[in-house]
């Protein structure tokens, strides 16, 4: 599928970033991994990749500071010869009430997850226009775009914007072939969850959702690859929510009943 492509992923150390990364390998693709946490997880992520026959390298950059983004993109340009895909993955989060949080928390929850979206997806798309051979961007959002999750304006608020971010690149960027879309995951099982919940309360709050469970970081992925790939060339500014049903008006009393 995509063969002979080479694909930038942020946040690629964990989660839905790692799922997608590799999931990007075996359909053929080589792969730039960033990272800045998890560095075990990035290594043994990159031993996959390598395995697969794909070319892989890992550029530990904390995708806050623009700078580095850009000397990022440059040295993957330099080492896979081209760029064809951005997923942007990197986030952070804190859940304090916005009238007490801690000012560096809820700076860097933006600056990580607002501005490090934006950071890669501007230097990406600058040598994307260069190559003139089109491409295609995933931005990943979250029901934190939609609803006002308590404990956590922050986050709310840099999602929201990544949102409306994607979107108006999507404008700019038609007349150059190049698509930006935005793949919304709902509550997905994730080590970036067990911040915030137990174990137990991540498989209670799964029971809430009308699939039953949280989704697993390998669906997220398969969805961003429909996105990347030339099956969804149709397909651009858009959102694709996958959540199991959850932003569904559906009864929680029939739910309950069936599980």
């Amino acid at each position: 599928m995509f063969a002979g492509k080479t694909a930038l992923v942020t946040g690629a150390s964990s989660g839905i970033g790692e799922a997608t990364a590799l999931a990007l390998a075996e359909a053929g693709a080589d792969v730039a991994l960033n990272y800045l946490l998890y560095p075990d997880s990035a290594q043994g992520l990159t031993e996959k990749i390598e395995a697969l026959g794909r070319k892989v390298q890992k550029y530990e950059v904390d995708v806050s500071d623009r700078l580095k983004v850009e000397g990022m993109v440059d040295h993957i340009v330099e080492d896979f010869g081209r760029i064809d895909m951005l997923v942007t993955c990197a986030v952070y989060s804190d859940r304090e009430p916005f009238h007490t949080a801690g000012i560096e928390g809820f700076h860097k929850t933006i600056d990580v997850t607002m501005w490090g979206a934006f950071n890669a997806l501007r230097a990406v798309t600058n040598k994307l226009i260069a190559q003139q051979a089109g491409g295609s961007i995933v931005v990943v959002g979250s029901p934190h775009a939609i609803s006002p999750f308590p404990n956590a304006m922050a986050y709310n608020m840099a999602k929201a914007a990544v949102v409306q971010m994607a979107k108006t690149a999507a404008v700019e960027l038609v007349e150059h072939d190049i698509r930006v879309n935005v793949a919304h995951p709902g509550w997905t099982d994730t080590k970036g969850e067990r911040k915030f919940f137990s174990e137990d309360q991540l498989l209670e709050g799964g029971k809430s959702i009308p699939a039953g469970r949280l989704a697993r970081s390998e669906e997220i992925a398969r969805a961003i690859l429909f996105l990347l790939s030339n099956e969804s060339e149709y397909i651009n500014g858009t959102e694709l929510v996958i959540d199991g049903g959850f932003s569904l008006p559906w009864n929680k009393s029939r739910v309950s009943q069936k599980k």
